[in-house]
């Protein structure tokens, strides 16, 4: 699989969303008759697209409709939603600021300690809703920020870096046991992110119930310019669903797969599951919705570190209701609105009855499939020539 790059050095060949198809099968099927539900530990939803935690994407509000709606939206707890008792109106500000100046005011505004009461307060409001409590944190703050939201109500609790190990060596601070964390915790864990087979393995021996994976391909990350490393986010899914199925077939524990990033249009979503993902994690997507806080502006988590940013703020616009997202009616031309209906439609089409069946779809190299007929739609600059 490796080709020569130099001497007595190989590389292995990778492949991202607009390098691929997917090949229609023998038969097809009515999209309102397929299943797109995916489950975490044992709990079913029937929205296979998570919104990623991320401050200009998730508060308590959209939470509590992304969970009616039949989905998870995760809150992120080291973001201005838990330093800022009013947060809308640091959003406010940073909707406001200008580009050259947007990273200082971000950094400025992330650098308030964190009020561990308003961990329990957000989780509250958004149980109060009736609705899924989801939390993520770095692994720093993990042990500390489980307690208090799962005595709060939570109900999946996520711990998240840029790239996570059960290897992490420091003599400067504890690193956090994962597999004491994952045995210990009272709910579901999802741990991320990893992008290589070896490494999705050894988290899953965790004991941990999802795993996020991609590094990287996020649409206000930096972290591969500024960083230089991760996988283009097909090769990222199927070796970690490869790793799932191994994992799976010695343990009897079925890991959920979620493709994190990368994707901002149906038909990525449509590719990753196809690729072996049981459920996608999105934020730009999201960032357009009337109900998010970012008012139109979307940043990266590692946005606002202090020494090294690993991303930055983009303007993605406001496009439509959360609902109009998902379910559509699509009021834009790009394949950003109706994911779900997407989703259907796409699975109808390749035969495909639910996700398991999904995952053996035909996949080719296809990088013409993007721009194979599509002159005027580059040229104007609508539909996929945006």
């Amino acid at each position: 699989m490796a080709e020569w790059i130099g001497i007595e050095r190989r590389a292995r060949r990778c492949y991202g969303f607009d390098e691929i198809a997917l090949v229609p099968g023998a038969k097809t099927l009515n999209p309102n008759e397929v299943d797109t539900t995916f489950q975490i530990d044992g709990r079913k939803f029937q929205v296979p697209i998570l919104a990623a935690a991320m401050d200009g994407v998730v508060d308590v509000k959209l939470a509590a409709e992304m969970s009616s709606l039949g989905g998870i939206a995760v809150l992120n707890l080291d973001g201005v939603q838990t330093r800022y008792d009013n947060p809308d109106t640091v959003l406010e500000k940073v909707a406001g600021a200008k580009p050259a100046k947007a990273t200082e005011l971000i950094q400025s505004i992330y650098s308030k300690p964190i009020k561990e009461k308003l961990i329990s307060k957000r989780v509250s409001e958004i149980k109060k809703k009736n609705a899924t409590a989801v939390v993520s944190c770095i692994p720093g703050h993990a042990e500390r920020f489980s307690k208090i939201a799962i005595a709060a109500g939570c109900d999946i609790f996520v711990v998240q870096s840029t790239v996570t190990t059960t290897k992490h060596i420091s003599r400067e601070y504890k690193s956090l046991d994962l597999f004491k964390f994952c045995k210990s915790s009272k709910v579901p864990v999802i741990l991320g992110n990893c992008v290589t087979y070896e490494t999705t393995l050894e988290l899953m021996k965790t004991g941990a119930s999802g795993l996020l994976i991609g590094i990287g391909p996020g649409a206000a990350c930096t972290t591969r310019g500024v960083l230089g490393i991760g996988v283009p986010q097909v090769t990222a899914t199927v070796d970690a669903a490869a790793a799932r199925d191994f994992h799976y077939k010695r343990s009897g524990k079925y890991v959920t797969i979620i493709t994190d990033g990368g994707m901002n249009r149906g038909g990525d979503i449509c590719k990753a599951f196809a690729c072996g993902a049981d459920a996608v994690m999105i934020g730009s997507s999201f960032a357009r919705a009337k109900e998010a806080p970012g008012r139109g502006y979307h940043w990266g988590m590692a946005t606002s570190h202090v020494n090294l940013p690993r991303g930055t703020r983009i303007y993605v616009g406001t496009t439509g209701r959360l609902k109009e997202i998902l379910f559509g009616p699509a009021r834009v031309d790009d394949g950003s609105q109706n994911l779900i209906g997407a989703l259907k439609t796409s699975m109808a089409s390749l035969g495909a009855s639910n996700m398991k069946e999904m995952h053996d779809v035909e996949v080719i190299i296809a990088p013409s499939i993007q721009t194979e007929g599509k002159i005027f739609q580059a040229d104007q600059r609508v539909g996929m020539g945006k």
